[in-house]
């Protein structure tokens, strides 16, 4: 029998159990052994179902794993960079969630302990996850776009737009979320790196919000709908909307213009091929949340991040870019609280340094 990833699952909330239902039934190459969560209501619901060791302390884990190979980083964003970090010193393969972080500095900072690891252990790898670019829609996308079918990409308009969820679960989770644009549209930002070169340079970025259905997240310097600009250096520009109150489910699409044409990607969202047609006339449903549109894309990233590892080749996703989002994320919430414009030289140099 050919050999299988052994990987471990850190983090056993919703998405952590998608992950690791991918890595022990979906990723032929891959063998889930264990799983850590500080609750053991969900350690019971995964001993439960895959039937693997389970551990309430991540330490223990990593230590009493003597043959764990792979780390996949679920938990709650305060703590994947320290996660990630520990593991990597270890020598062990990481895909975390992302973003890495919420601060620009703890983000290089795994960055820089993966740079030093791999001195040590040229074949490993780490990935932060961004799904979009495990999407079959948005690889073809990128793909026309990289052969050039549009001509030069100049505008890219993206959306992230989550389900009306009255429960006040954003609420509370934008304590610690980082905001709307580095939780929610971190993806969009990512796509637009993709799409317009990951080493682009971004000259401004400027953005407005309002709180329309959960004024609570005032309270976190927070916004349930949020617009957002970035102008890239080479006449490029990136708008963003991220919203917490859709009513019909979860409404994420994107667009590219280019000097010859536009790609569009679910720019009319739909569950599948069904058309339900009623007595006020002809309806079509779309998925409730955001794995319900990319499931697949999770799944595919399981698979890509195993062979990666066991096959030593090049990653999927590159380090480095995961930080450039977050610095761009960052600076969007930053403009979004305080109103202002910022600049930066195309250094990287911030012009205006405004402050929350």
């Amino acid at each position: 029998m050919s050999e299988k990833l052994q990987v471990a699952v850190v983090g056993i909330g919703r998405m952590g159990m998608r992950h690791a239902r991918h890595f022990a039934t979906l990723t032929p190459r891959a063998e889930l052994v264990a799983v850590c969560s500080p609750v053991q209501a969900e350690l019971d619901a995964a001993k439960k179902e895959f039937g693997v060791r389970t551990y309430t302390d991540y330490d223990q884990m990593l230590q009493q794993e003597e043959k764990l190979q792979a780390i996949v980083v679920a938990s709650i964003t305060t703590v994947h960079a320290e996660q990630a970090i520990k593991a990597i010193e270890r020598g062990l393969h990481v895909l975390c969630e992302k973003p890495i972080s919420t601060s620009i500095e703890i983000s290089q900072s795994v960055v820089d302990a993966y740079k030093t690891s791999i001195k040590k252990y040229p074949n490993q790898k780490v990935i932060c996850g961004f799904s979009r670019r495990f999407d079959a829609s948005y690889r073809d996308a990128h793909k026309r776009t990289a052969a050039g079918d549009i001509g030069t990409p100049s505008v890219f308009r993206s959306q992230t737009c989550d389900k009306l969820d009255p429960s006040g679960f954003f609420v509370a989770y934008a304590e610690f979320s980082g905001g709307i644009f580095v939780d929610c549209s971190i993806h969009d930002i990512d796509l637009a790196l993709w799409f317009f070169g990951d080493n682009s340079k971004v000259k401004s970025v400027a953005a407005i919000g309002i709180t329309a259905v959960q004024s609570d997240l005032r309270k976190h310097n927070d916004r349930d709908n949020a617009l957002g600009i970035i102008e890239f250096y080479g006449g490029k520009i990136a708008q963003l909307y991220c919203s917490r109150m859709m009513a019909a489910g979860q409404e994420d699409c994107t667009e590219i213009f280019g000097t010859n044409g536009k790609i569009a990607v679910n720019t009319q969202p739909q569950l599948n091929l069904v058309n339900l047609y009623e007595p006020t006339g002809v309806r079509r449903e779309i998925p409730a949340d955001y794995y319900g549109r990319f499931r697949e894309a999770f799944i595919t990233e399981a698979n890509e991040f195993t062979a990666s590892c066991l096959d030593n080749t090049a990653p999927p996703l590159e380090l480095d870019s995961a930080v450039r989002a977050v610095r761009i994320g960052c600076a969007l919430q930053e403009a979004l609280i305080t109103g202002k414009k910022i600049e930066f030289e195309e250094s990287g140099k911030r012009i205006e340094a405004a402050k929350l």
